[in-house]
């Protein structure tokens, strides 16, 4: 081979070369904001769940739902969309809309926005927590492929979901204490998740998430 065959060969291999990712706006891990938003938003309202505040003080978790949970997990949404990581931005924007609803749910009832007469709030209740049961269930069969604790995630907010339904139709404290203490348990492991990607954005090793229940 000769110096200029040897060039050539340098330069095709330099053409070739995969390039390196530059940073930049779009580029990172869009759970950075999406977990822990979820996290405090998940913690205040087990808070409220477990009677931490008095029954009549619904409301109380509003704030940190509407301002830090809803806005934080569109915010990822988008981020993910935006570098092409479909299947976060799917996950980010469902919960954005779950936070963003619920916080519109209690706003509305609670100041008569909707025209619902009072007898009909138990009913209104039950129907957005059953649709959003089923929803939160189904991302748990679609994350089957995922590591297994993003499916136990969904499963236990699934779980929490119908727990705080049977809770609101049978109008119990109880059972809605235990539905807030299923939600500290998703919160829990969101925090988990959270020391993960940031261990990860930080240089670190990631943390272990089991095997995915689905192998690809």
């Amino acid at each position: 081979m000769t110096a200029s065959d040897a060039a050539k060969t340098d330069q095709d291999r330099t053409t070739h070369r995969k390039p390196e990712p530059t940073p930049g706006p779009l580029s990172g891990d869009p759970a950075l904001i999406g977990v822990p938003t979820f996290v405090v938003g998940s913690i205040a309202l087990g808070m409220t769940l477990v009677g931490f505040v008095p029954p009549e003080a619904v409301g109380a978790p509003v704030a940190i739902i509407l301002a830090a949970t809803g806005v934080g997990q569109l915010v990822a949404a988008l981020w993910a969309a935006a570098i092409g990581q479909s299947a976060v931005a799917s996950i980010f924007g469902t919960f954005s809309g779950f936070w963003l609803s619920y916080g519109l749910l209690v706003l509305g009832l609670t100041h008569g926005w909707f025209g619902i007469p009072d007898g009909s709030a138990t009913a209104v209740q039950a129907l957005f927590l059953t649709s959003w049961a089923i929803t939160v269930a189904l991302l748990a069969l679609a994350t089957l492929r995922l590591p297994a604790a993003y499916t136990v995630l969904f499963a236990l907010i699934a779980a929490a979901l119908v727990l705080v339904l049977v809770a609101t139709v049978q109008d119990s404290a109880q059972l809605k204490a235990v539905g807030g203490c299923a939600v500290f348990t998703f919160a829990a492991l969101g925090c988990y998740l959270f020391l993960h990607v940031m261990s990860e954005a930080t240089g670190g090793r990631g943390l272990p998430l089991g095997k995915p229940v689905l192998s690809s």
